[in-house]
């Protein structure tokens, strides 16, 4: 293999509406010299699959610094042991378990995170997938009606509206602190720096404002039904090893059920968001 073939991003794309697989070695990787391709592909692809690449925590990190850089998570740590195991997250895993469900990631924050990262190092004997879906190819095949309709509504997103999906019967105690971690206002359109639109979806959109509650869930489920069918989605059924990143303000996901006592674990990184959701 020549110098200049071993320093092009070789992929392949995995739908044609989302996803692309990375073929090349952990050593080019982490050498840089992509990395400028893969946050385009990132952005154009929306998920990234890095098969069985097995990066140690270490690299995980050099590879998430290359591409923009490492945010800390929400206990400071640059890597945080995804588990819906109560005894390695603590009460961490209650909120985990909103992870189940279609959401994006960050929607309380003025500024999201640009793109998370996850390495499988266990995994669940049944269950365990993680789906995603395309909010910007989707919102591309809108018929021009509905862009028009949704162009410049408001919705009011609350991470306690995700909890009521796991559990719809909470206690005044777990209510009262599901809220105490705040709204947001957040435009149903987004526009990147790019000028690529897409929407803000999944289980913390609470409400449309100025809108008919019936009317406003129409709406969001109505939407989030649409970009999360075919030809919009993808089902990664992971291998120990496996690398996968997304571009977190075009990807809804979710974990699909599995056991919290098998013991899965995902290791993550994000890279620290550069735009405001604001269209």
């Amino acid at each position: 293999m020549s110098a200049v073939e071993k320093n092009r991003l070789r992929s392949e794309e995995i739908k044609p509406k989302i996803g692309s697989r990375i073929l090349n070695s952990k050593e080019e990787l982490l050498s840089g010299e992509l990395s400028d391709e893969i946050n385009a592909l990132l952005e154009h692809r929306g998920v990234l699959i890095f098969p069985e690449i097995h990066f140690t925590d270490e690299e995980q990190l050099k590879f998430t610094g290359l591409l923009g850089g490492v945010a800390k998570e929400i206990r400071g740590e640059e890597v945080f042991k995804v588990s819906l195991d109560d005894t390695v997250n603590d009460k961490v895993a209650e909120y985990l378990k909103g992870s189940l469900y279609w959401h994006i990631d960050g929607t309380m924050n003025e500024v999201p995170i640009r793109a998370s990262m996850l390495t499988a190092k266990v995994l669940s004997p049944e269950g365990g997938d993680t789906d995603f879906a395309n909010t910007a190819t989707s919102y591309e095949d809108l018929d021009d009606a509905t862009k028009e309709k949704i162009a410049d509504l408001r919705v009011v997103h609350s991470l306690w509206r995700s909890q009521f999906y796991h559990t719809p019967e909470p206690s005044m105690e777990q209510l009262e602190d599901w809220q105490s971690k705040g709204e947001a206002e957040l435009p149903l359109v987004c526009t990147s720096k790019s000028g690529r639109k897409s929407m803000v979806l999944g289980n913390t959109a609470h409400y449309v404002k100025d809108v008919d509650p019936k009317e406003s869930y129409r709406i969001l489920h109505g939407l989030r039904e649409f970009s999360t069918r075919e030809p919009y989605n993808y089902t990664h059924k992971w291998t120990v090893g496996d690398t996968v990143i997304w571009n977190n303000r075009t990807s809804l996901h979710r974990a699909t059920p599995y056991d919290p006592a098998s013991g899965r674990m995902m290791h993550r990184t994000i890279l620290p968001g550069v735009e405001a959701w604001e269209n």
